[in-house]
Formats: C-alpha cells, structure tokens, sequence
C-alpha cells in the first residue's frame, strides 16, 4: 500500500458565528501531511475559534472541518491529535512521570512514556510533583502530555506565552523533533519570529478571513520586501507614496519608513531628491508583513488577498 497523502486538515467555507459577531467567514485551508503551519492573527482574528472547531470542540454554522478525512471527534478519539492549550491546571501530588503515564494510557496506541518524556526534554523530572514545576517546565510538561496519544497532527495554541528566552528555545527544539517524525504541527503564536524560524507555512486571519498564505519569505516579498528608512528632518512625507517600488509609506517620529519591492530605484529616487540623511535599508520582517496584511481596512473577500500574494510572488 503506497503512502496516504490526503491532507491532515481540511475546512471547507467554514463559517461561524457568535450571535452577531462573524468569527469565521467561509474560509477554505488545506494542511498536508508533515507540514508545520503557524497560525497567525490578531485578539479576536479567529484564530481560537478555528481551532475549537478544528479539535471538535465546538461546530461550524456552515461548511464542513476534516481531520484524517474524518470527523474531528473521531481523529480525537482514536489518538491521531493532540492539543496543548493554554487552560489547565496542574494535578496535585501527581508526578510528571505518572501524569504522562496515565494521559497515554488512555489512547489506544501511546507513546512510550519514556519516549515522551524525553521527547519534551523532561527525562530528569520525571519524579517531581507537577504542582512543583516552574513555568517553562511546565510547559514542557503540557507538550509532554500533548505527544503521550503518539498523535500525528499536534495542535499548539500559544505554546510559549509567558516563557523565558531560554525556556522557548527549549520548546522549540522539542517541537522541531517532533515534526522532524514526520508528524504534522499546527501552532499558533504572537511572537512571530517563532513562525518565521520553526514554519513551513504561514497563515494569517484577520476579520475571520485569510488574508495570507504561503512561507514566511514569499508573504515578506508580497508586501513589499524591503524597508528604506531615512530622517524627514522636518521635509513632510508629500510624494514618497509615489516614488518607484514603494508599497507603503509609515511615519515613526522625525523617521520616515518606505516599504518597497525595489529597494535599488528607491534609494536612486531619494538621493536624486536629496533625501538620505540617515538612510537605511533592511529587508522586511514577518512582524512588519503581518502589520502590513492587518491594517485597519475594509475585509476583502474571502481568498482575494491570499490569490494575490500567491500571485505576485510567482
């Protein structure tokens, strides 16, 4: 038998709503096997909402969630998903040990406590109380217990709020073994430098749309690559938005920041206007692309932006 490349995740227009509030307005996304995906958006983007649906926490109004081809419950139920939200208490008196023990056996085919346990890097606190861990520690504990059904699509929602740097860096290495298994990872974050670095694929939602999709890079190149700064030095920002390869033009302070899709004509056009004091160039970020993609404007429809970026990069 060949290997099964349907995808892991499929919403089809996929719309929810909460009273008058449209969380989810028909949105479509595929997530294939193997694949990492980070789930970007602002408070109340969605983001929650697709994945209480996703975990079959809660049912679309309208379109259809797949997991495995499948229901959600049932993908749940058999072992193929884990979760690693961020409600949850510890259990008292119970070891790190006996708690991963005992959340595995409650699948039909679990991961090796051992294995678990070191998969999230907590071999050495295997016998400590749970109540007694600190917070990156216990964090690690919730990734631990999100493996111990030896799922194949891991759900991670804000996996690493509130951890220190060192804490982080921990996670992620867990994670990236993880997914180097050959397992499927859905993770959303607000610290977007971890979508960049531990992503295959991007996705951003804003107003219950996707207004994003693709890898980090192409969604940088998309919104325009590069950013030109310089000192206004009291000069006014009049005819910057026109200059070659701008895409947008922001004032920070007596700075003025040009994001352009050709830096080289950019920077010609100023210095042949006089316009370089302090001038620098940087490639965008994925901070300044998702600032860029969820400005305050009227929604688009579903997919249009998404179609466009997918576009402009080919």
């Amino acid at each position: 038998m060949g290997k099964d490349t349907s995808p892991a995740v499929q919403l089809r227009r996929v719309r929810k709503d909460f009273g008058p509030v449209r969380a989810l307005r028909g949105i479509n996304w595929e997530i294939r096997r193997g694949e990492s995906l980070a789930l970007l958006g602002r408070n109340g983007a969605g983001k929650s909402t697709a994945i209480s649906l996703l975990l079959g926490l809660d049912q679309p109004d309208a379109g259809e969630v797949r997991l495995f081809g499948g229901a959600p419950g049932a993908a749940v139920r058999s072992g193929r998903v884990g979760a690693m939200l961020q409600a949850g208490q510890p259990i008292p008196r119970a070891t790190v040990r006996e708690l991963v023990g005992f959340v595995g056996s409650t699948y039909p085919r679990p991961m090796a406590t051992a294995e678990a346990l070191a998969l999230a890097g907590i071999t050495e606190l295997a016998a400590r109380r749970v109540d007694r861990l600190s917070g990156g520690q216990a964090q690690r504990l919730r990734f631990a217990l999100a493996v111990a059904g030896n799922p194949e699509l891991i759900v991670l929602d804000e996996p690493t709020a509130a951890l220190d740097v060192e804490a982080r860096r921990a996670f992620w290495q867990s994670m990236r073994a993880y997914a180097a298994r050959g397992n499927t990872v859905l993770f959303s974050t607000h610290y977007l430098e971890e979508a960049d670095e531990n992503a295959d694929r991007v996705l951003v939602i804003d107003r219950g749309r996707t207004v994003a999709d693709g890898t980090g890079e192409s969604i940088k190149q998309a919104v325009g690559g590069t950013l030109v700064s310089f000192d206004l030095a009291g000069a006014g920002t009049q005819g910057l938005r026109a200059l070659p390869g701008v895409t947008a033009v922001e004032v920070r302070g007596d700075r003025a920041l040009l994001r352009t899709a050709d830096s080289d004509a950019t920077v010609l056009a100023l210095a042949a206007a006089g316009r370089i004091r302090r001038l620098e160039v940087a490639p965008a970020s994925l901070e300044d692309a998702f600032l860029s993609l969820t400005a305050d404007a009227p929604a688009e429809p579903t997919g249009h932006r998404a179609a466009t970026l997918e576009e402009s990069v080919r």
